[in-house]
């Protein structure tokens, strides 16, 4: 039988479990009103999508699998946002507009994901990847998941196919709250790397100090 792409947000640390069935055709997102407000210095990110690569045929179609909600958190103003499909442009500006976007797997997945709504150059945006930095640092790859618990001791409350499947069933509420812990857990991991010059991973039954320059 051939094999099965696993869940989108695999790459970032979630574990992998069945899919959801089927989607209903669509599911309504109440649009928030959307405060007024400056460009953000520092802009965490994070998006959640209504498809996995199962349901489009593979990693190769990564704009394909559109957002459910992205969230942002600006820590000068400690203050969270919650973009819905429709309001995709207004994310996209907010992410240019930052002097800082910090994300996680940020650069080769949300913004790819992002440009299946509208095509932009998204090189240009100023972006530290969590995950890019530690890759080039290491060698190889690291979960999120695997670098909160060992620097912070606190772990994601869920996985990218939970996430779909509350988006479907309509479940709004532990949608957002899961995109936002995601959002606040990145955060604090690039606070740790900033503040102290290093982070931590697993390390069999220690952990690796990983040096950064955040």
């Amino acid at each position: 039988m051939p094999k099965k792409d696993p869940d989108p947000r695999l790459q970032q640390g979630d574990l992998f479990t069945p899919r959801a069935t089927a989607p209903p055709a669509h599911v309504p997102v109440a649009a928030p009103v959307l405060p007024a407000a400056g460009p953000a210095r520092v802009l965490v990110f994070d998006l959640e999508t209504q498809n996995s690569f199962d349901d489009v045929g593979g990693r190769g179609n990564i704009e394909a699998l559109r957002m459910s909600i992205g969230c942002t958190y600006e820590p000068d103003r400690d203050r969270q946002q919650v973009y819905t499909e429709a309001q995709v442009g207004d994310l996209v500006e907010a992410l240019f507009a930052a002097e800082l976007v910090v994300g996680f797997n940020v650069k080769h997945f949300d913004f790819r994901v992002l440009a299946g709504h509208l095509k932009r150059d998204y090189t240009k945006i100023r972006c530290l990847d969590l995950l890019e930095d530690l890759h080039r640092r290491l060698g190889f790859r690291v979960k999120l998941d695997a670098v909160a618990s060992a620097t912070l001791g606190q772990v994601k409350s869920g996985h990218g196919l939970m996430a779909i499947e509350w988006f479907r069933k309509g479940e709004l509420d532990k949608l957002i709250s899961y995109c936002q812990d995601d959002v606040k857990i990145t955060w604090r991991v690039y606070q740790f790397g900033r503040d102290h010059g290093h982070v931590l991973i697993p390390n069999w039954n220690t952990t690796r100090r990983v040096a950064v320059e955040w």
